[in-house]
């Protein structure tokens, strides 16, 4: 079949031809922006799950939906190694600039700019070509203390009554937030707070790995009255259908039903693998229909696809301390499994695998789903450890 109509799209936050299983997530978005719009409160939200879920995915999707109800939006990916401040700075810019040329004079986005030339004095760091106008002075005594969780939200409220005074609404979205500090994530909340607080037409929607809420609640105690937490799992059966046979069947293309449960099996149900399943089944079937055949050949292609990309990535960045002990997690299986578990796989005790545990969660790679529980973040892991590492240090 021709490869250049494959509907499917593997990739990193590519979209998917048919975006199913969302529905509850999407219409809980729908009416927070509805609410802020005319505001009313409403907790903002925070996705949660797994990698390869399709978080990142549902927050363009988001951002599509608030742009349509006429939001201003900034969408940003967050970095372990790129401090909040200098990542937001540029965004806001460009937002407060936006405002500000909606016809008429208005004092607030002007303040709203002085504000933002304080916090960046305070930062101390360079932001790049941030310039801010000829009459821009800091605002003295406005978010200039150098502490982020007094300025970002003194830097939140000035934006957000500049984008009231303009009649707008603000929607700041954050891809991958759980790489924030604690500082930093505490600062946020603390931003948000105060802006729910004010009746402000601004909401933070965020995604992260499933440490996101525990995260939130070390950084404030009171994260969970702000925010939602939606966990965006794999697709049930009936979904995982759904969106490989629709796109294939737009394009006159059918699955066996033999296919698609394989399939199904194979990746169970995650979004990402459905596609890679979905993309190679597509490419080495001849002709409609999809066979249980070609699934079986895709197999031998999208293993070493995701070995070299999906995984690979995430190896790569471990110790090979760190790998000996996801190694020894993969020995036991999926998971969850018991911190103790893990060290008896090692013949060590479990007070000693403290430190790689916290490095591994820090890096995103495992989390604590119940107390004492490990598990993976990123789902068939465990199977790409042991074809990776065949074996490990005991």
């Amino acid at each position: 079949m021709d490869p250049i109509k494959n509907p499917f799209s593997p990739g990193a936050g590519s979209p998917p031809p048919e975006l199913v299983g969302r529905d509850p997530a999407l219409e809980q978005a729908r009416i927070l922006l509805g609410r802020i719009m005319q505001k009313r409160s409403e907790k903002s939200m925070l996705l949660t799950g797994l990698r390869g879920v399709g978080k990142t995915v549902l927050l363009n999707e988001i951002e599509r939906l608030a742009k349509k109800n006429d939001y201003r939006t900034i969408f940003i990916e967050a970095h372990e190694n790129k401090a909040l401040g200098p990542l937001l700075v540029p965004y806001l810019k460009t937002l407060l600039f936006d405002l500000d040329r909606i016809a008429g004079i208005s004092g607030k986005v002007k303040r709203g700019l002085a504000v933002l030339r304080s916090f960046v004095n305070a930062i101390h760091v360079s932001v790049g070509d941030v310039t801010f106008g000829l009459g821009v002075e800091p605002e003295k005594g406005s978010a200039d203390s150098g502490d982020l969780e007094i300025d970002l939200p003194n830097l939140f409220v000035a934006i957000g009554e500049a984008a009231e005074d303009r009649g707008a609404a603000v929607a700041i979205l954050i891809d991958e937030i759980q790489y924030f500090s604690q500082k930093e994530l505490g600062a946020l909340i603390m931003a948000m707070h105060k802006v729910q607080q004010r009746q402000l037409p601004l909401l933070l929607l965020g995604a992260g790995l499933p440490i996101l809420p525990g995260l939130a609640g070390e950084a404030k105690s009171y994260a969970e009255r702000l925010f939602s937490f939606p966990d965006i799992g794999a697709l049930s059966e009936d979904d995982a259908t759904t969106a490989l046979k629709e796109p294939a069947q737009a394009a006159g293309v059918i699955f066996d039903s033999s296919a698609l449960k394989e399939i199904f099996r194979l990746t169970k149900g995650y979004p990402y693998f459905l596609q890679e399943w979905g993309y190679q089944a597509w490419n080495l079937a001849k002709t409609s229909p999809i066979t249980l055949r070609s699934v079986q050949e895709a197999t031998a292609a999208v293993i070493p696809r995701l070995d070299q990309n999906f995984f690979r990535v995430r190896f790569d960045r471990l110790t090979p301390s760190e790998k000996n002990f996801l190694r020894a997690m993969a020995e036991i299986g999926s998971g969850p499994h018991r911190i103790g578990d893990i060290a008896d796989i090692l013949r060590i005790k479990a007070t000693s695998l403290s430190p790689v545990r916290a490095k591994l969660i820090k890096k995103g790679m495992i989390y604590s789903p119940a107390y004492g529980d490990l598990a993976f973040t990123v789902p068939l892991f465990d199977k790409f450890m042991i074809r990776a590492m065949p074996t490990f240090t005991a």
